[in-house]
């Protein structure tokens, strides 16, 4: 297991690289809750859509498409609303459940198209981290305190994707995202537990 990781990380492009800086930082900066988060997601999602397109994971290219819409919105969102000064909020419970439902048929019938229309690696789970991923860049940009639980989710399984199909550095990438995403959970968790400031 080493050796494939240390053999992946030699046969690793500049593109993926530069792409998985940049993934790094914005995951930090989103932590700390700064609009140039977007900037740093938006280039290295751009380039993730041909990476993830070559390697043959289909849905995971089409999602990185829409970080990059989502970078130009989060941006925007966050430079109109003050990302600092809004606070971190909950979803109700009954949403989430909503949530999951959708995600799962969605993923179902996508995964069956990909099965049998594509080359894709792993239907199913290309499909599930596609489509939850999509809601947790929604909740990140409407500074939802469970963006982060739903990150740590869809990374984990990304870990494996992209390890299964070469891309190792890529996959150290979302291993040190589970770790970024916990770090995340906690302080926005914080955040929205501290006393508002007295006037």
């Amino acid at each position: 297991m080493i050796e494939a990781i240390l053999a992946g990380l030699r046969n690793t492009s500049p593109a993926e690289a530069v792409a998985v800086i940049l993934g790094l930082a914005y995951s930090i900066l989103a932590v700390l809750r700064t609009r140039w988060c977007w900037v740093a997601g938006g280039i290295g999602s751009a380039i993730l859509v041909v990476l993830a397109w070559e390697a043959k994971l289909p849905m995971q290219a089409g999602l990185q498409g829409y970080y990059v819409a989502m970078a130009v919105y989060g941006f925007w969102h966050w430079s109109k609303a003050g990302a600092k000064d809004k606070p971190v909020s909950t979803w109700p419970l009954r949403a989430h459940l909503i949530s999951w439902a959708v995600i799962i048929v969605l993923s179902a019938l996508s995964s069956r198209y990909l099965a049998s229309e594509t080359q894709a690696a792993w239907p199913f789970l290309d499909s599930i981290t596609t489509w939850g991923s999509l809601l947790a860049t929604w909740l990140t940009a409407q500074v939802k305190l469970e963006n982060w639980l739903y990150w740590i989710t869809f990374d984990a399984i990304a870990v494996f994707l992209f390890a299964s199909q070469g891309l190792m550095f890529v996959a150290l990438l979302f291993a040190a995202y589970l770790v970024i995403s916990t770090v995340g959970f906690v302080t926005w968790f914080r955040s929205r537990r501290a006393p508002a400031p007295s006037g």
